[in-house]
């Protein structure tokens, strides 16, 4: 199922402007921009506006497979050309004969590979692993990377005639930082697709700590990211019917040590409430506090204490002494 690009920034809209011209030529195309910006989203709309539209959208990640086997997977293998290879296997360049073929993580290909690539695009032919047979290909090849393709030409690990046949034209994608503008809209769309999903009836919108916190926020996953942290503070609402007030960016941070979604308010009303309860026995207090961290934080290392001490901040040692005090070991 395709998915929509969403975005009215400046940036953002020259790039639809720049895919929708790009789209109707029957040239390579070369798409630049870091993790999770959409350049898959791209790829597929420089596809269905083309008119190739009707004919297969075929993809592959390079990134995900060893040199052999992204070699078998882009143009096929006759039976027994290696080990294993009991079969014909039709490579991704036949399944996408008449239509597009989109290679993403272009720069982590071996040079070996680069060089078939760069046989097709200039005379459309290429052989199966292990084949004597030319075949011809009409396949249009749009690629994806989040490296500098230039630089990796100048130190020769990427194929710079191969560079030049891709870059005909090259769509820079914009990250989230340089299109604050759209946060919001990317946001409520999130928002509002995760609300139906779980079949909650509304979206109650994002407290005004949470949209200050999303427009802040330097986003290294880009939009990817975004949709995580939105989603997950949909499910994660205890009252769907209010605005969201919390949100968790490092899923991997232990909630109890989670500050980026408490404001300073709050933190500050948490404060007043502690001064409110004095008079009080200060030492037991202390002790009392010490002994709910402790657990609190053996319990989300799943009693590794060595993991505990580090949620905390403390050395393995400091964290064994503070265990022994209140003979917890």
């Amino acid at each position: 199922m395709r998915q929509t690009l969403i975005g009215q920034s400046s940036g953002f809209v020259a790039v639809l402007d720049k895919v929708s011209k790009l789209a109707p030529i029957n040239r390579p195309v070369l798409i630049v921009g870091d993790r999770g910006t959409g350049k898959e989203l791209i790829a597929q709309r420089l596809h269905y506006l083309s008119k190739r539209w009707d004919k297969p959208l075929i993809s592959l990640n390079c990134a995900a497979l060893s040199e052999g086997v992204v070699d078998s997977e882009l143009f096929g293998h006759e039976i027994g050309s290696f080990s294993g290879a009991t079969k014909k296997h039709q490579g991704r360049f036949e399944r996408a004969e008449s239509g597009t073929l989109f290679l993403d993580e272009l720069a982590t290909t071996p040079l070996s590979v680069q060089e078939k690539l760069l046989r097709v695009i200039e005379y459309g032919e290429y052989e199966r692993v292990g084949g004597q047979r030319i075949l011809r290909s009409d396949v249009r090849l749009i690629c994806a990377t989040n490296a500098d393709l230039p630089q990796l030409a100048a130190q020769g690990t990427f194929r710079s005639d191969l560079l030049d046949r891709l870059a005909f034209d090259v769509i820079l994608l914009p990250n989230l930082q340089q299109r604050v503008e759209d946060i919001p809209l990317l946001a409520e769309h999130f928002a509002l697709k995760m609300c139906q999903e779980l079949g909650l009836p509304l979206f109650a919108g994002f407290s005004a700590q949470c949209q200050e916190l999303l427009l802040n926020y330097p986003w290294p996953g880009n939009v990817r990211e975004l949709k995580n942290v939105v989603e997950r503070a949909i499910y994660l609402n205890p009252d769907p019917n209010a605005p969201i007030k919390a949100l968790i960016f490092n899923p991997f941070q232990p909630s109890f040590l989670e500050h980026g979604s408490q404001s300073n308010e709050n933190k500050n009303k948490d404060i007043e409430k502690q001064r409110l309860s004095v008079p009080l026995d200060y030492k037991k207090w202390v002790h009392e506090q010490d002994i709910i961290l402790l657990n609190q934080a053996l319990n989300h290392a799943q009693h590794n204490q060595k993991k505990a001490a580090g949620l905390l901040g403390l050395s393995y040692h400091q964290f064994r002494g503070m265990l022994r005090k209140y003979k917890m070991v």
